[in-house]
C-alpha cells in the first residue's frame, strides 16, 4: 500500500484570517500540500458559510475551498482577541488576511508598526481590492466589480452582446494563485536572508494581467481590442463550430494543424487557397474561412470528430457542461474529484512525485478547533471558558435568533 505523504509543506504554519475566495483558495492549496492552516473566522463566520447551494454539510461554496484546515473563531474587535492573535503568531510562518487596507493597523497589529519587529521571520500577505494607496487604494473590491473596472468584461462576450462578466470568479482565483506564488517565493528568499516580508497582492493588479494579449497589442500598436466571442483575436481557426450533435471548439494553432484538420474534414483545397496560406491571412479572412468550415463540419458527429482531431494532435473538444466534465473518465483518472463521507470537492491539481498533496481533513463547523488552538497558544481551560462565556472566542456557531 502506498504511504500517504505528509506533504511538501509539512511544518509550515499559516494563520489564515481571510474570508470568501481568494485567500481561502490560496491557503487550501498550502494545506493540501501539508501546511498547517489555522483558519480564524469572526464570530459571525466566513460569509460564504451562508452562500448556497447547500449540501449535507452546509455551504458547498465554503466547503469547496476550506479543507485541510483547523477552524477557530475569535472576535478581534476585543483587545483579548487581538492579544490571542499575537500569541498564535508565535512560531507561525505566514499571516494572510483580506481585511480592508488599514484594518489591522487600527487594531494595533500593523505589519510595519508592530508585526515586522515582533516577528521578523513572519511572511505577511495582505489581499486587497486595489492596494493600500493610490486613487483607488483602500476601496473594497469584489471579483465582478474588478472584472469591470480592470477591463476584463470589455473584451469578453460577442461583438453584439456588450461587455460580459466571465462566468467563473477568475479574479479571485487568480489572485489566490498569485498570493500562493508570493508566499512560496518569500519563504524561499527567507532561507537566504532569515527575514520575512510584506506581500501586497490586490485583485486589480491581478485582473490587469489577464488582459494579455489585448493590453500588449494596444500598448505596442495602439489598436484598441474588440470583443471576439469564442474566436481568438490572433489565431484562426480557433473558435466554435456547430456539428450535427452539438458545438465543438477547434483550435488549429499553426499551419501544420490547419493542413491536417482540413485533410480530416475532406476539404484540403482550403490549404491551397491564397486567402488562408498563413495564420495572419486566416485571421484577416476569418469570416470566409469560418463559413467554409462550418458547412463541412455541420455534417459530422461532434464528439467523434473532436476525439479524432485531438488524438491526431489537433486541439479540439465538444463543448461540455459541468456535470459531464465531472463525470468524465479523465477527470477521475487525474484524481480531480475528492470524496470522503459526504464531502465531495474538486481535487488537487498540483501533482508531486515524492510528496503529493492529500485530503487530511474536511471542512468543519465554525470554531470546531478553537479550544485546542487556544490551548496551543498557552491559555488554560479556565481562561478559555471565560473567553467563550464572553464571546471573545467561539467553539460553535452563535444560535440563530428569531426576530
Amino acid at each position: 500500500m502506498k504511504h500517504q505523504s505528509d506533504g511538501a509543506l509539512k511544518g509550515f504554519k499559516v494563520i489564515d484570517l481571510s474570508r470568501v475566495l481568494a485567500g481561502p483558495f490560496c491557503t487550501q492549496i498550502l494545506g493540501d500540500h501539508g501546511a498547517e492552516i489555522v483558519k480564524v473566522e469572526p464570530p459571525v463566520g466566513d460569509e460564504t458559510r451562508t452562500w448556497g447551494p447547500f449540501g449535507s454539510n452546509g455551504s458547498a461554496y465554503y466547503s469547496g475551498i476550506n479543507r485541510n484546515k483547523r477552524h477557530a473563531a475569535v472576535d478581534f474587535s476585543k483587545q483579548e482577541g487581538r492579544d490571542l492573535l499575537l500569541r498564535m503568531l508565535e512560531g507561525a510562518d505566514v499571516l494572510i488576511h483580506n481585511f480592508k487596507a488599514g484594518t489591522l493597523e487600527r487594531w494595533g497589529l500593523g505589519y510595519d508598526d508592530v508585526l515586522a519587529s515582533k516577528f521578523p521571520r513572519l511572511i505577511y500577505c495582505q489581499i486587497t481590492g486595489f492596494g493600500e494607496d493610490g486613487p483607488l487604494g483602500g476601496l473594497p473590491g469584489y471579483d465582478s466589480v474588478v472584472q469591470a473596472i480592470a477591463g476584463n468584461m470589455s473584451v469578453n462576450g460577442n461583438p453584439d452582446s456588450g461587455p460580459l462578466r466571465v462566468g467563473m470568479s477568475i479574479v479571485d482565483i487568480g489572485t489566490g494563485m498569485n498570493a500562493l506564488a508570493a508566499i512560496l517565493m518569500a519563504a524561499l528568499e527567507r532561507e537566504r536572508s532569515g527575514l520575512g516580508q510584506k506581500l501586497d497582492v490586490c485583485l486589480y493588479d491581478c485582473a490587469l494581467t489577464y488582459l494579455h494579449p489585448h493590453a500588449a497589442g494596444y500598448l505596442q500598436t495602439g489598436a484598441a481590442p474588440v470583443r471576439s466571442g469564442n474566436q481568438h483575436p490572433s489565431i484562426a481557426p480557433y473558435e466554435e463550430f456547430a456539428t450535427k450533435t452539438g458545438p465543438i471548439f477547434l483550435g488549429a494553432g499553426n499551419n501544420g494543424q490547419f493542413v491536417a484538420a482540413c485533410k480530416m474534414f475532406g476539404c484540403s483545397e482550403l490549404t491551397t487557397d491564397p486567402r488562408f496560406a498563413t495564420n495572419a491571412l486566416r485571421v484577416q479572412n476569418r469570416e470566409e474561412l469560418h463559413g467554409f468550415l462550418q458547412v463541412v463540419l455541420a455534417e459530422f458527429d461532434g464528439e467523434e470528430l473532436a476525439s479524432q482531431l485531438l488524438r491526431s494532435g489537433i486541439p479540439a473538444s465538444a463543448i461540455k457542461d459541468v456535470p459531464s466534465v465531472l463525470a468524465a473518465p479523465h477527470t477521475h483518472h487525474r484524481k480531480m474529484i475528492l470524496e470522503q463521507g459526504d464531502y465531495k470537492a474538486l481535487g488537487i491539481p498540483i501533482k508531486m512525485s515524492r510528496t503529493p498533496g492529500s485530503l487530511r481533513s474536511t471542512p468543519k463547523t465554525l470554531g470546531a478547533d478553537t479550544r485546542e488552538i487556544c490551548r496551543e497558544a498557552g491559555l488554560s481551560d479556565v481562561e478559555i471558558d471565560r473567553m467563550v462565556a464572553e464571546r471573545t472566542v467561539l467553539e460553535a456557531p452563535l444560535p440563530i435568533t428569531k426576530s
